[in-house]
């Protein structure tokens, strides 16, 4: 019998296990970032109030990344979401990958953060 690997499930316990350790507070909410086949999304979650401040992905409104590849969309998303998250008063937050590989897109994602000016 072929063993058969459910890489999301793999991903989801992963994610569980950083969630354990990870909470994102008013002075310094999650940033999360989920990761589809063909788009990027990303949150900052006040986990003690249970609140989404803002989020941002590459089929948001206000960003266009036609003729993106997708690490270069997954950039263009991080520094939308440090911009709107610094008109909302947050400047540092705690970095929520997901479960995910920090490499590729994810990566991405978080540099573009910090070279629009959030800190983590």
């Amino acid at each position: 019998m072929i063993n058969k690997i459910n890489k999301n499930g793999v991903r989801a316990k992963r994610h569980l296990r950083i969630r354990s350790h990870l909470k994102g507070t008013s002075e310094m909410p999650r940033l999360c970032v989920y990761r589809s086949t063909s788009h990027i999304y990303a949150q900052i979650i006040d986990d003690v109030k249970g609140v989404t401040i803002t989020s941002g992905s590459t089929i948001a409104k206000g960003i266009d990344v036609k003729g993106m590849t997708k690490t270069q969309a997954a950039k263009a998303v991080g520094e939308f979401i440090a911009k709107r998250a610094l008109d909302a008063g947050v400047k540092t937050v705690v970095f929520d990958r997901g479960g995910y590989l920090y490499t590729g897109r994810v990566k991405a994602l978080a540099d573009g953060a910090r070279e629009a000016g959030l800190d983590f």
